[in-house]
This record gives C-alpha cells, sequence and structure tokens, in this order.
C-alpha cells in the first residue's frame, strides 16, 4: 500500500437506484452492518487521507447530503444537477476544485465492500507505472452488466459498456469495477473530450480509457482480489450477498483476534463494534452500534446489543440490550429487557423477564425476575423479590425511585415514586409503598388477611370434593 496521499477522490452517489425499488431511501443509504453504503466508501477512502473528499449528489440530495455530513462532515457534497453520466459527474466534481494535481481516485457510492487495502494497491500501481489512468479490474464468472476491459498485448485499450458491447467482447470475464486512479491534469483533459455518442446518450468515465490510449499515454490496471471486494450493489438481492459477504469479513477478523464465534452463519456483528479477546458469541446473536463487548465476556445464545456496553466476564443470554451497560461478572437473562440509561455494577444480576430503564443497579444487587426497575437508584447488596414493579409513570411526569445498600423489597412490591427504602430495609411481600421507609425499617402497604371460616360451603357447595 502506498504512502502517497491521493490529491482527490471524488465519490460518485448521484444516482437514483430504481432497482432497489425503495420509496424513501436513496440507494446508497440502504445500511449493511452498521453503515450505509456510502458510509463504507467515505469510510475506506478516508484511510487513505486525501487532501479532498467530494461526493456527487443528484437523486435525493438533501437526504444524502445530510447523511455525509453525519458521517464525515469534513467531505464535501457536489450536487450534479442532470444526471449526465459518470464523466458528466467526475466533471461537475472537478470544476470546485480547479488547478488539482496529482492522482485522483473516483470510486462509486455503491461498492460498500472495497478494503482501504485494495485502493492503496491501486494507487501503488498507478505510481509504479507512471499512468494517466489505472483501472481496479476484477475477474467476474458472471460479468453482466459491466463495463469489459479490452486489452491489446495485455495492455489496456479499452473499456466496453455492457450495452455497447458486441458478442466477442461481451465474452470477456475482466471488467472494469468504476474505480479509477487519474492523473488530475491528464483526467481535466479528457472529460473535456467527452461525447454522448453511446447506447445511454451520456459522457461515460470509461471514455477516458481510450482517450487516453489513443494520446499515447500509459493505461494500466490493477486486478483485485477477491474479485468480491469490488462487489457493486444494485437490488435488495445484491445487497443481502453484500451483507453477508461483509459478515463473514467482520467475523474473520475478531475470530484471528481471538474471539470464539460459534456459529458465524447465525451471528451478526456491525462493522463498529469492539470485542476484546475471549470473547465468546453463541448463535443467534446480533451486535449493533457502538457495542463493547470485554474480555471473557459470553453473549447469546439468541441476543441483541444496540450501543451497549458489556464488561469482563459478563454473561447476557436470550436478551435484548440498548443503550446499557453491563458490569463486569454481571448475569442477564433469559429473557431480560435493558432499555437505554439502564447500568449494571459489578456482579449483578437482572434475570428471566426482567425490564430495567434509566436506572442503576449496584454492584452485587439482583433482580432476580418478573419486575420492572424504571427510573430508579438501586444500591449495593440488595435484593428486588419477583413480580415487583417500580411504579414510576403518574400518567404526567416521570419519577426517581431510590434503593438503598442492603435492601431486602418482597415479592409483589410497588413502589409508588417518588419514593425512598433507607439501606437495610425491608418490605412486606404484596406491599403498596407510598411513603418513605427509613433505614432498618420494614415496610407493609397492605391490608391484614382474614379467613371467614365455613364460606365454601355456604357459598359453593357445588364446588367441594372436586379436583383441580
Amino acid at each position: 500500500m502506498t504512502d502517497a496521499r491521493p490529491a482527490a477522490v471524488v465519490v460518485l452517489a448521484a444516482g437514483e437506484g430504481t432497482r432497489m425499488r425503495s420509496a424513501t431511501t436513496p440507494k446508497v443509504l440502504h445500511e449493511l452492518c452498521g453503515r450505509s453504503m456510502l458510509g463504507h466508501v467515505v469510510s475506506a477512502a478516508r484511510e487513505l487521507q486525501p487532501e479532498h473528499l467530494v461526493v456527487v449528489v443528484g437523486h435525493a440530495r438533501e437526504q444524502v447530503t445530510a447523511h455525509l455530513a453525519a458521517v464525515d462532515p469534513d467531505a464535501r457534497a457536489v450536487v450534479q444537477e442532470q444526471q449526465l453520466g459518470t464523466g458528466h459527474a467526475v466533471r461537475v466534481a472537478l470544476d470546485t476544485l480547479p488547478g488539482l494535481s496529482g492522482t485522483v481516485l473516483v470510486l462509486p457510492g455503491d461498492a460498500p465492500l472495497l478494503p482501504a487495502s485494495t485502493l492503496g494497491d491501486l494507487l501503488t500501481t498507478h505510481a509504479l507505472a507512471s499512468a494517466a489512468t489505472t483501472l481496479l479490474t476484477a475477474e467476474m464468472s458472471d460479468p453482466t452488466g459491466y463495463g469489459r476491459v479490452v486489452r491489446t498485448g495485455g495492455s489496456v485499450a479499452a473499456v466496453v459498456e455492457h450495452k455497447d458491447a458486441d458478442d466477442a467482447t461481451l465474452s470477456l470475464r475482466e471488467v472494469a469495477t468504476s474505480v479509477y486512479a487519474f492523473d488530475a491534469e491528464q483526467l481535466v483533459a479528457a472529460l473535456g473530450r467527452l461525447t454522448t455518442d453511446n447506447a445511454q446518450g451520456e459522457e461515460y468515465l470509461t471514455d477516458v480509457v481510450g482517450l487516453h490510449r489513443r494520446a499515447g499515454l500509459t493505461v494500466a490496471a490493477h486486478l483485485a482480489e477477491p474479485a468480491t471486494d469490488t462487489m457493486g450493489v444494485n437490488d435488495r438481492v445484491q445487497l443481502a450477498r453484500a451483507r453477508e459477504l461483509l459478515r463473514d469479513r467482520i467475523l474473520e477478523r475478531h475470530q484471528r483476534a481471538g474471539v470464539t464465534v460459534v456459529d458465524p452463519h447465525t451471528t451478526w456483528v456491525d462493522v463498529d463494534v469492539v470485542l476484546e479477546p475471549d470473547v465468546t458469541i453463541h448463535p443467534g446473536s446480533q451486535l449493533h452500534g457502538s457495542t463493547r463487548v470485554a474480555a471473557a465476556a459470553v453473549v447469546g445464545p439468541d441476543t441483541t446489543l444496540h450501543d451497549t456496553e458489556v464488561g469482563t466476564q459478563a454473561r447476557v443470554v436470550r436478551s435484548h440490550c440498548l443503550g446499557a451497560v453491563v458490569g463486569a461478572g454481571a448475569d442477564v437473562g433469559p429473557y431480560t429487557y435493558l432499555r437505554p440509561g439502564a447500568r449494571l455494577g459489578v456482579q449483578t444480576k437482572a434475570g428471566a423477564f426482567v425490564e430495567i430503564k434509566a436506572s442503576s443497579i449496584g454492584d452485587r444487587s439482583k433482580v432476580p425476575h418478573l419486575s420492572y426497575v424504571g427510573d430508579a437508584v438501586i444500591g449495593e447488596r440488595s435484593n428486588i423479590g419477583a413480580a415487583t414493579v417500580f411504579v414510576n409513570y403518574d400518567g404526567v411526569d416521570k419519577h426517581e425511585t431510590t434503593v438503598g445498600d442492603d435492601v431486602r423489597v418482597g415479592s409483589d412490591t410497588m413502589l409508588v415514586a417518588p419514593v425512598s427504602v433507607g439501606d437495610g430495609a425491608y418490605t412486606a411481600a404484596g406491599s403498596v409503598i407510598t411513603e418513605d421507609v427509613p433505614p432498618g425499617a420494614l415496610g407493609v402497604g397492605r391490608s391484614r388477611q382474614r379467613n371467614i371460616e365455613g364460606w365454601v360451603a355456604r357459598k359453593r357447595p357445588a364446588d367441594q370434593g372436586k379436583q383441580p
């Protein structure tokens, strides 16, 4: 990979992408593994440290420009008012960079699998060949739809678009991937000579190859391996295939770094997820967004983590966690829902059918099962009995409950916020707690039981002796 910085990277993202059949999402904004297609391309381009990064937008420009500003604020969006071809799009971009010299890299916005390493190798080939144009090519078993690379004596003579190719040219399997390195000055000169004399009536960027060749300039090529790295996405079938390939690449990187992925075919990990060595991911798990999992933690099976932090040696089983923090050695699940703001301390437990939202659970405290904890602060070493509900909403506002250290909340307790339970206090099972419980006290909020002798014989005589 070369150390030379390209003078500019131009990303072509102006097309409509009608084959995606989407009424709401522009083609390049469809997502895979935690980023849009455009986000993946821009990220790879940014690794090359270009002096300028320009994205040509057209269809749904407001959405694409807003997304670009979010993923790479330093990139410049340039509008192609009319989609008159790839050559025209590059010319529109370069018009905003007058006097540019050096290497211009042109990338399609719908090639999310392109790694920065391959782009760096292309730049190296371009520099070593002192070329005016260097193509990134690939050998395709089915090259349908791609421009074919025509060679003469081993060197590139032309790129012929599929619609303009004759039968002999269509039999070629080496294709242009719409990725190019150009000498900036030679590119500008050639763009000014492009015509629309072709089946589409557009200015083809591929025609620059022929112009440079006829001018006696060097046209080089770099063969990408594997060819799937150059895959473009034109419909949702191809999007699913690209997502699968990217997933495999991500998981392989983590596995080689010491992560155990029990079943890669049912495991999905976004590109920005951080996994430390000796993490184990069980089948059916999905890790999304900015999720981080520390060493020796276990995730899954059947677990989804969004923007969640899991501490070392913690275990999260059959649970859904969104914007949560799970402390070291904590035990979560099964069937647990940790919502945004849930923070579990060291060696805590959030057991079966527990939901926690905007609450802090202190070290070694437990919410074992069938409970809802919302807008609460729970101290250390406390236990929340089964079927406890933190009643945090009065119909208008949310209120907070505070539970101290070493508290025992009895099963089926309703804690009606705002309320506090002091250190070392207890609540009786089945209580509705509406007033603060002092430290060390027992809070009882229920009526005394009374038994009515003989009631069944008088009121339900037919039920006597029946088996349940």
